[in-house]
């Protein structure tokens, strides 16, 4: 039998709901306040709770945000409200709250939202998300409590980190699973009709990458949709490699519109940060990459692992990837080993010492799109296809063909007269 915390100030609400609630089967707690209702929680975790916004010593917004902060949130909220507004619903569910109810609350309105929740609670994935496809260690979990800590605060999420680093992977930690996700490739519409965006994501987590290249109007658009997402409930997460804040003070960039995004930003390490990380990386890229191609087993040798951990990878997961992924098709005994390696990343992709001395001159930025750009044309010219570049870099076909645009690389050119 389910059990259901009821947390409300006025008595005659309280009975109201037990005796609802008693009627239809389910066992019933009662706090007055929000003290009785963390002593409550405290005791034992009840199925859900109807939980009061307004109440005299601490209100239910500020006790589900201290749920949540502790990790206490194991049961579905539904947040009551005789004074409620559209805001204060949709900030309850951002904050994680279940549903939001406008007392008085209709007989029938309330029974189906508690059939709802306790579903919900029943049906929901126990697997926490996870930030696994950065790695394990020490470093990926403090990052995975501060994008915890980043989705508590209300705000658009700004995530920041070089090219490969896994801001998309971070979004996606961030998501709620079951609700709808967004994240358009072409981004057009922001300077036309954000507001389609948002109808579109409603309820869920609308994904902007790349949001420093983006032109005035474009940049008008985001500053709108940021002032009316809340209207849709949706969980805005923009990310760039770039100097937002540089930028912004050379005239580049809206003032406004990085004050907004720099409120809450996480930055996503690097994978030289986390070096611990690589040979469980590279071993499940194989592995991947194996099953996708059907090749035979391979395998590497832990002087292999030592090597890839060792490398700086300035293009990071996206280049370790590639890198794993070249070697799955072209090594031709099942173990890879240390010159098999040695020889991959010692090739074409790699600068000479001078090009390389003359990159610490440049700023971040200037020396990140040189890389990026001696990089391409190696692997563009090494490969003779836009298909078995994207293959080799690691990279999605649209992405690689927006990155040499914006690098201005050329692409290959297929002569098909022998």
């Amino acid at each position: 039998m389910s059990e259901i915390l009821v947390v409300d100030d006025e008595p005659g609400i309280r009975d109201l709901l037990q005796e609802i609630l008693e009627e239809e089967g389910y066992e019933v707690r009662l706090a007055a306040n929000g003290e009785e209702a963390r002593a409550a929680r405290r005791e034992k975790a009840p199925d859900m709770v109807l939980l009061d916004i307004w109440m005299p010593d601490v209100d239910g917004l500020t006790l589900l945000k201290e749920w949540v902060a502790g990790d206490q949130l194991s049961m579905p909220v539904v947040m009551m409200s005789g004074h409620g507004t559209i805001h204060t619903a949709v900030e309850a569910t951002r904050l994680g709250a279940f549903d939001f109810l406008e007392k008085p609350v209709p007989y029938k309105k309330l029974l189906q939202t508690v059939v709802r929740a306790l579903d919900s609670r029943r049906t929901k994935d126990a697997q926490p998300a996870s930030l696994s496809r950065l790695g394990e260690g020490e470093v990926v979990r403090l990052l995975a409590q501060r994008l915890r800590q980043a989705a508590h605060a209300g705000s658009a999420i700004l995530l920041t980190g070089e090219p490969g680093a896994g801001t998309d992977i971070c979004a996606q930690f961030l998501h709620v699973p079951d609700t709808p996700w967004v994240a358009p490739e072409e981004i057009g519409a922001l300077a036309e009709r954000p507001l389609d965006w948002l109808a579109e994501a409603k309820g869920g987590t609308l994904f902007l990458s790349e949001v420093g290249r983006l032109t005035t109007l474009q940049q008008k658009g985001l500053l709108l949709l940021i002032g009316r997402r809340l209207e849709f409930a949706v969980n805005l997460i923009c990310a760039s490699n770039e100097n937002l804040a540089s930028k912004a003070l050379a005239g580049g960039y809206s003032r406004d519109l990085y004050n907004v995004l720099a409120q809450v930003a996480v930055r996503v390490p690097s994978l030289r940060e986390h070096r611990e990380d690589i040979p469980a990386l590279a071993t499940v890229a194989l592995a991947e990459s194996l099953t996708r191609t059907g090749l035979g087993p391979k395998l590497f040798s832990d002087a292999a692992l030592d090597r890839l951990a060792r490398h700086d990878w300035p293009g990071n997961l996206d280049e370790l990837n590639g890198v794993v992924s070249n070697l799955a098709m072209t090594e031709l005994t099942e173990l890879i080993d240390l010159k098999d390696v040695d020889a991959l990343l010692g090739s074409g992709a790699q600068m000479d010492g001078g090009a390389l001395a003359e990159l610490f001159t440049l700023p971040l930025k200037e020396a990140r799109d040189a890389f990026e750009q001696a990089y391409l044309e190696a692997v563009l010219r090494e490969c003779g296809s836009m298909s078995r570049a994207a293959e080799r870099s690691g990279l999605e076909r649209t992405h690689l063909y927006r990155k040499i645009k914006q690098l201005g690389v050329k692409p290959p050119v297929r002569n098909d007269h022998h």
